[in-house]
């Protein structure tokens, strides 16, 4: 049998894991034999996640977190040493963005809230990095490690609207970028750090965004799939491919890349 692609037994820590990304992504990963630690800030949801994974077969955790407070950090890594010994993989999926942050149709980039788009860029920056920084110190001792952090189509081609999101997203890209050549070079050239840009995927953040009360799309999500080949959102599965692959030894010669997954919304102008 080819274990060229799994991940069986690996240790992955994915923050924002109470989302409708990172719950449905740790909850494959499970299924494909891999010992999930969700963190997030909602132990109600986590808890439930864990039981549903653990009734499948899967075996998982949960622990209360916030990315932006390093000592709750430190505190998820020793319970996640403590548990398992080691950590193989973090997945970077917090994230989100604001009203504040954002400029509406009938606004202009005079309307942007200022306290409200360093919140988001702290968010999304700073609680990649953070994370990032408190995690890679371990696997780092062990020589050997995955980082797979969430980027997005707006750090690519800015999108209207979503200004505050779209400078963190592409802070992100360039953070993963830089984060191969520091990890490989002064500790281990097993340690790779990539990224996943998903397309437009019907999250609980852009819900109200895409769709109308009555579930018709409204005009930005039209608009959207206009520039879309593919002529729909994603679904959550189309990611695990991807995730998997950049998680597993398929990939051992992969570091400091976007892996795009986005219907051609990237590859299409006019």
């Amino acid at each position: 049998m080819n274990n060229l692609f799994s991940v069986k037994d690996k240790i992955v820590v994915i923050t924002g894991g109470c989302g409708i990304l990172g719950s449905r992504i740790g909850s494959y990963l499970a299924s494909e034999g891999a010992k999930i630690v969700i963190l997030g800030r909602k132990e109600e949801v986590g808890n439930q996640l864990v039981k549903e994974i653990k009734e499948n077969g899967g075996e998982a955790m949960f622990l209360t977190c916030d990315v932006l407070k390093k000592e709750m950090l430190e505190q998820n890594r020793a319970d996640i040493m403590k548990a398992y010994g080691r950590i193989d993989v973090l997945l970077n999926a917090a994230g989100g963005n604001m009203k504040g942050a954002t400029i509406a149709p009938d606004q202009t980039i005079l309307d942007l809230q200022l306290d409200a788009f360093k919140e988001v860029v702290d968010l999304n920056l700073t609680g990649t990095v953070l994370p990032t920084m408190v995690f890679v110190e371990e696997m780092a001792k062990q020589g050997k490690g995955v980082i797979v952090n969430f980027c997005s189509e707006s750090a690519f081609r800015p999108l209207t609207r979503v200004v505050g999101y779209g400078c963190s997203k592409a802070a992100i890209a360039n953070f993963t970028k830089y984060m191969a050549g520091e990890l490989a070079m002064k500790f281990s050239p097993e340690l790779r750090v990539n990224a996943i840009a998903p397309g437009f995927f019907i999250t609980h953040q852009n819900h109200d965004l895409l769709l109308n009360p009555d579930g018709s799309y409204t005009d930005r999500a039209k608009s959207i799939l206009g520039h879309t080949p593919f002529n729909r959102f994603g679904k959550p599965e189309e990611l695990f491919g991807t995730i998997q692959y950049l998680i597993s030894d398929a990939s051992s010669f992969v570091t400091g890349t976007v892996a795009v997954v986005d219907g051609g919304f990237d590859a299409f102008s006019i």
